[in-house]
């Protein structure tokens, strides 16, 4: 009998090893991976550079804490400043501790400007993470249910709605932020207009309002360029990572700039493990290698590829309503919930994921191949179909 608390439901498989976009159980059989850890696996498994790195580190020294320099730290945050033209770098552990800073942030921001209850804009269908204050700003009452009081301090609006920003900031002076993913993942992967965002960056600076980017699941490469709000070229105030930045090593970030940064002092906020060496070894190496053998090019084509072949196998398929993503952020959106799907995917040698009740998520590594690709097409769309045929 196992001690684990029940807090997952877990499919029947456990994986012994894997090798680029493929897992095998414990019994030898193999999975093409198309959900790589949900964006977590950047480079596949088995990465030898990867694998080399942390090696290599772990010889040395896995953690010191943050109250002494870490020089891989400092280069680190270097290289994701070049990348982003942000200022200042926060490091952590995960997604939703990259929000938690986030959002300590954007309130210590309206504290200093006079404002003691400060408010932030959030998203209908967004996910920011489990915590009390991220599961506060998270717009799905499901996985809010049983967990009240919540944090106050948020407004919600529908996602891609620029009027309804505009009307809940009139006549408010509480607000100091405006919260969002450029991509929901956990949602059904929708896509903001690039117009949208950069009216929302137009809005905040009239107002002096932080822009706050949540790009846990939709930045480091995954939808072609380094971070997605890249696509609308605007620039955002604060940015949260973490999910792909370590490759599977846990590691978040949480970046500012402009009238953000400077905000945060010694003694307003830390952590324990965030940044530490090996960490750090992992995430500069990853982001090496997305350079180095282009990736966010492969990503976007391979995005595309993925998309095409399921259209194509997908057309005139009555129960499919839409099949959208940017990069390897991929949903193919159906008209009934299709849980079921997930199973027997795995039964039939594919790693995927339902979110939303109703949209097949793909998140494949962004070195996914072309013939990967094909394959996971292939396998893919007959299951769709006879999944819609049977209901």
């Amino acid at each position: 009998m196992s001690h684990l608390m029940n807090t997952y439901g877990r499919l029947p498989v456990a994986f012994s090893h894997g090798e680029g976009s493929w897992l095998f159980d414990v019994s030898g059989k193999r999975y093409l991976d198309a959900l790589s850890g949900i964006a977590v696996s950047t480079l596949g498994h088995n990465h030898p550079r990867l694998v080399r790195a942390i090696s290599e580190q772990a010889s040395r020294v896995i953690h010191t804490s943050n109250l002494y320099q870490i020089p891989l730290q400092e280069a680190l945050s270097d290289k994701l400043a070049e990348r982003s033209g942000m200022d200042e770098v926060f490091f952590c552990n995960s997604g939703c501790e990259a929000n938690e800073a986030a959002i300590k942030l954007a309130r210590l921001y309206g504290h200093k400007r006079g404002i003691t209850e400060p408010v932030i804009v959030v998203m209908e269908q967004s996910f920011h993470g489990r915590t009390l204050a991220t599961l506060s700003a998270t717009g799905n009452k499901k996985v809010q249910l049983g967990f009240g009081p919540l944090v106050d301090g948020f407004l919600r609006v529908p996602f891609d709605d620029l009027a309804a920003v505009e009307r809940v900031l009139d006549g408010r002076a509480d607000v100091v932020g405006i919260l969002l993913e450029p991509v929901q993942g956990e949602g059904g992967i929708h896509i903001a207009q690039q117009a949208y965002l950069g009216a929302l960056r137009k809005l905040c600076d009239d107002r002096e309002l932080l822009l706050m980017f949540d790009e846990v699941q939709c930045g480091v490469g995954r939808t072609g360029k380094w971070f997605g709000h890249q696509h609308a070229e605007v620039k955002p105030d604060v940015m949260s990572l973490a999910k792909g930045l370590g490759s599977g090593v846990p590691i978040g970030a949480c970046l500012a700039a402009g009238r953000a940064a400077g905000v945060f002092q010694p003694g307003n906020h830390g952590s324990t493990f965030g940044g530490n060496p090996l960490a750090c070894a992992a995430a500069l190496t990853t982001l090496e290698v997305l350079d180095e053998e282009g990736l966010l090019a492969n990503a976007e084509r391979i995005g595309q590829s993925i998309r095409d072949g399921l259209a194509k196998a997908l057309d005139g398929v009555p129960g499919v309503l839409d099949i959208r993503g940017a990069g390897l952020m991929i949903g193919v959106e159906l008209d009934r919930p299709c849980g079921v799907l997930v199973g027997q995917a795995l039964e039939a040698g594919y790693l995927i994921n339902v979110t939303a009740d109703k949209v097949v998520r793909l998140l494949p590594s962004l070195n996914f191949s072309e013939r990967e690709a094909a394959a996971l097409v292939e396998g893919l769309a007959p299951l769709i179909k006879g999944f819609l045929a049977a209901q």
